[in-house]
């Protein structure tokens, strides 16, 4: 008996932005940011909101689960770039998708390990048998939080959207085998927001901080799940920064054939990163129903965490 993954959507604005183009914007070049990130372009949201994301990236996964909006009972928006500084991202979306008022719905504000955050909160109100169905979003409008003359931020980050819906079936096995999440507010000042002004981030700092974390967290995921590295068939990690994803598959013992990369075309979309991967790792039928998944992440707060769930 436990959680099911029913559906998963997402939405990318049409705007790239390529390296070239960033080239022209700040003293920067295509194989610095290449060589460096991995990554090669990003999507950016010129005329749309958080809300216009999320909405788009929920009705899609709605759709691909086969849940009437009029059954969801718990929305959670994971996100650092709010519509508003309230109500939650989450009412507007609620009010925008038609859900019901008896919906509970609420942001949480994880950065990059939103989306896990949501997950672990979801399953656990699904298991507890206070709700039945949830939506879970992450959603980001980074460049609307970003200094554009400043190289060393402006080179990592995009915009877009990924959902999940999530019900509670009493005859199947849970697809969500085990969660640890965690914090640092200690070192809350290598990767924060200023008061109502732009993205900071301590680059160097925040390598270390998430190859370490996200690497530990891994390990006692899959171990809680009852498997051992070699059992994983995917790793999705938070698509941050290639070197990241490499040193963390090193550490963990995991080929590179078995981690899913996207952070070339979409550069780090904070919360929306990892369902926007695992969207695109079930279209190229790299994730299939039955295997063992691993989902990991590090963002500001610091927070990080993993997640095993056998899709």
């Amino acid at each position: 008996m436990g959680t099911k993954i029913e559906g998963v959507g997402i939405y990318l604005p049409e705007k790239v932005l390529t390296n070239e183009d960033l080239e022209r914007m700040v003293d920067t070049s295509d194989e610095w940011i290449t060589t460096r990130t991995g990554i090669k372009e990003r999507r950016i949201a010129e005329n749309e909101t958080v809300v216009d994301l999320a909405v788009r990236a929920a009705r899609e996964a709605i759709e691909q689960s086969g849940v009437n909006p009029e059954e969801i009972e718990l929305l959670i928006v994971a996100t650092l770039s709010p519509q508003l500084g309230f109500p939650a991202t989450a009412c507007l979306v609620q009010e925008r998708l038609g859900l019901p008022i008896t919906a509970m719905s609420f942001d949480i504000s994880a950065a990059c390990s939103g989306f896990l955050y949501a997950l672990d909160i979801a399953d656990a109100y699904l298991k507890s048998g206070k709700k039945k169905t949830a939506l879970i979003i992450g959603a980001e409008k980074l460049s609307s939080i970003i200094d554009w003359s400043d190289r060393s931020t402006c080179v990592l980050f995009g915009d877009g959207a990924g959902a999940a819906v999530l019900r509670y079936d009493e005859n199947s096995p849970s697809d969500v085998l085990s969660t640890k999440l965690y914090s640092n507010g200690r070192l809350w000042n290598i990767l924060y927001r200023e008061p109502c002004g732009y993205l900071k981030m301590e680059g160097r700092k925040v390598f270390k901080e998430a190859v370490t974390g996200m690497t530990k967290s891994s390990l006692e995921a899959i171990k809680e799940a009852g498997l051992k590295p070699e059992d994983i068939d995917l790793v999705i990690p938070h698509q941050a920064n290639l070197r990241i994803i490499k040193a963390l598959a090193e550490k963990l013992g995991v080929p590179m054939e078995k981690v899913y990369v996207n952070v070339n075309r979409y550069g780090n979309t904070s919360a929306a990163s990892i369902p926007i991967a695992m969207y695109e790792a079930i279209k190229e039928g790299k994730l299939k129903r039955g295997m063992n998944v691993l989902l990991t992440a590090m963002g500001g707060g610091l927070t990080w965490g993993s997640a095993v769930v056998r899709f």
